[in-house]
């Protein structure tokens, strides 16, 4: 499987975004899909995830209340809407995909990843 991520843009603090994260593929409802972030200067974050058929989500703290992930296998996407954004979401998002069924926050059991969407939040 093959991942896009896009969506990303640049909106002021309170506002909404909605991310897609694409997949080629016939077999992406077999991976659970995870989203993570990196700001600069700092490591690779987990934000949320979701199990292969999106009956088990996962979200950070600091994500959770403000983002929802959900997903449509039958258009090969997964979705991260976002919120009451705050200037601290500013970073590079990616999504990543796991052949694994239960979601995990663990960057390492995700074997394949997308490019990354930027996302900039403004006060």
């Amino acid at each position: 499987v093959q991942l896009q991520a896009s969506g990303g843009g640049v909106v002021q603090a309170g506002g909404s975004l909605t991310l897609s994260c694409g997949a080629s593929g016939r077999t992406f409802s077999s991976y659970t899909v995870g989203w993570f972030r990196q700001a600069p200067g700092k490591e690779r974050e987990f934000v949320s995830a979701i199990s292969r058929r999106g009956r088990f989500t996962d979200y950070a703290d600091s994500v959770k209340g403000r983002f929802t992930i959900s997903r449509d296998n039958a258009k090969n996407t997964v979705y991260l809407q976002m919120n009451s954004l705050k200037p601290e979401d500013t970073a590079v998002y990616y999504c990543a995909a796991d052949p694994q069924a239960a979601p995990s926050r663990d960057p390492i059991r995700y074997g394949v990843w997308g490019q990354g969407t930027q996302v900039t939040v403004s006060s």
